[in-house]
């Protein structure tokens, strides 16, 4: 069995005292988020950052679940978008990270006397229901980590699923069958927003991983649904990405990895302007040392974005951002983890090899450079971490993060495959926050406007 604890006197502590339903709120992400969410160590400015600037679509401009008393929420019909998007292997969940993760929210909202259902989708459906994409396993797992049987509603809108809403006791929880059942869920599409808030009284967004979509479930049920506030895990990421690029503790760090320029460039420029040093890994290197006029061998480099790599680097230099490259690599003389390797200087790859990793003095480099910085946020990793023999960059790298959270540095790890790496590497508790956002916290890092944020209530 599966079980979380939760302060007994939070909801006293809370209704007694409204001041501290904020500071309260943060504190239950923390503790509750379950072991991957639980930050070894967190810099002052969590705790101490100002208001931010007008117009910044920030968590201190929203309104929270954590602004709702529990005389607010006792018998209320409230309708969470959770993000139970699990891996599975048939119907066994390999990954329930993202189920933990939702349990704080559900779980305040169950001890208030709430009746919930929370909504999500679960993979790609292509055209209506397939029993393979059913939140059936999420809410068998949902149950253990709740302590009570937790059902699932056949279907995500209609009538039979307003009755079994209807019928509900205070303290109980259904899951509502995946919501991409429905190509009018992605389109936004009006009648069935309609439908999907018609049983409800209040709306809480929760579910990270897609506010930056503007579906039904995420951004429409805000129009017809009032209150609608954030959940604990979407207020604990916008804390955390949001708060890190307005206004981290200096010097403030990014290590942008991956394999394309072309997918991560505005990230990147975004990135240069705000911090003091950016790490740069993985395949985008190659196209990079090709500006720099540098042989590459059969590396990954993209040719139409030569001319943009060299922008970014005089970028860098306009804003006094040390742009870090990786002065030795592992080569290979072919994409697969037996391949024979060698280690070279980065502006002597051979061709016919290459580049799968960073070099061990790049990473030598790579630490000491974070290693006085305060605030350093990861997103993508050094190399091709999947086969051993090109892990030792990303892995590394991980194990630096991992000491420099333990004195102090704020950690934050931006979702996607560095997530995959350090949960790899052991290391994931050991950092101040792992993101469960993957494009989300790609545009949230570019500063751009998430839907699912920005149709919440004002605080």
């Amino acid at each position: 069995k599966h079980s979380l604890t939760y302060p007994s006197t939070t909801l006293d502590l809370i209704s007694t005292h409204p001041s501290t339903m904020r500071t309260v709120a943060l504190v239950l992400a923390l503790i509750a988020g379950a072991t991957a969410f639980t930050p070894a160590r967190q810099s002052a400015w969590v705790s101490t950052r100002a208001a931010p600037a007008r117009g910044m679509v920030s968590m201190m401009a929203k309104k929270s679940v954590a602004d709702l008393s529990p005389a607010e929420l006792k018998g209320k019909k409230v309708l969470v978008r959770c993000d139970l998007n699990v891996p599975l292997d048939g119907k066994t969940i390999t990954d329930d990270t993202r189920i933990r993760a939702s349990v704080p929210t559900l779980k305040y909202l169950l001890d208030a006397g709430a009746k919930v259902a929370a909504c999500s989708h679960l993979g790609r459906p292509k055209d209506g229901p397939e029993d393979k994409f059913s939140l059936a396993p999420c809410a068998e797992r949902m149950s253990e980590y709740i302590g009570s049987e937790v059902k699932l509603a056949g279907d995500c809108i209609g009538d039979e699923t307003k009755a079994m809403i209807d019928a509900m006791d205070e303290g109980q929880l259904v899951i509502l069958e995946n919501t991409r059942f429905y190509k009018e869920e992605e389109k936004n599409e009006a009648g069935f927003v309609e439908k999907l808030a018609a049983p409800f009284d209040l709306f809480v967004n929760d579910a990270f991983g897609t506010a930056h979509r503007a579906h039904a479930s995420t951004e429409g049920v805000t129009k017809f649904l009032s209150p609608s506030v954030s959940g604990f895990l979407l207020a604990k990421e916008l804390e955390f990405l949001d708060g890190a690029i307005s206004d981290g503790e200096k010097p403030l760090a990014a290590i942008v990895g991956g394999s394309k320029v072309s997918s991560k460039i505005t990230v990147l420029e975004a990135l240069i302007k705000k911090c003091d040093k950016v790490v740069i890994g993985g395949g985008m290197v190659f196209t990079f040392l090709a500006a720099r006029g540098m042989a590459t061998g059969s590396s990954l480099v993209e040719e139409d974005f030569i001319e943009t790599a060299k922008a970014a680097e005089k970028l860098a230099k306009d804003n006094n951002c040390e742009l870090i490259l990786p002065s030795d690599i592992v080569i290979a003389d072919k994409f697969a983890a037996d391949a024979n390797t060698k280690v070279v200087k980065a502006d002597a790859i051979p061709d016919g090899w290459m580049g799968l990793d960073n070099g061990p003095e790049a990473t030598k480099e790579i630490v000491e450079a974070l290693k006085s910085c305060k605030t350093v946020v990861w997103n993508g990793p050094m190399g091709v971490f999947e086969f051993e023999a090109f892990a030792a960059g990303t892995f590394d790298v991980a194990k630096c993060l991992a000491e420099i959270t333990s004195t102090g540095t704020c950690t934050i790890i931006g979702g996607g495959d560095s997530v995959a790496a350090v949960e790899k590497a052991g290391l994931a508790d050991k950092m101040s926050h792992i993101s469960t956002g993957g494009g989300a916290s790609l545009e949230l890092l570019e500063g751009k406007v998430l839907p699912g944020v920005a149709a919440l209530d004002e605080a």
